[in-house]
């Protein structure tokens, strides 16, 4: 089995459950916490499935935008957690 058909029949099918669950989780997530890491981690899960378009189509230029992305959501996730500690202080 090569790593193209490895991606297509086991890696994208677990990536897409786990969106799924991450989403439900978005939606329902009982605290604004919650929902910012589901977030970030359906931002995570977006940048495996670029991953997975770069092998199996073999263009790398797309891992720009990965990288992109996870700049966005570590700096999403670094100004969450400042403004949280701001109002836990007050």
């Amino acid at each position: 089995m090569t790593l193209e058909e490895y991606i297509t029949i086991f890696i994208i099918p677990t990536l897409s459950i786990s969106v799924l669950l991450v989403f439900i989780r978005f939606l329902l997530g009982p605290s604004i916490p919650d929902r910012v890491v589901a977030l970030d981690l359906l931002i995570t899960i977006g940048i495996g499935f670029i991953a997975c378009f770069c092998v199996v189509y073999n263009k790398s230029v797309f891992l720009d935008v990965a990288m992109i992305l996870g700049l966005l959501a570590f700096l999403g996730t670094v100004a969450f957690s400042y403004y949280l500690e701001k109002i836990r202080k007050k």
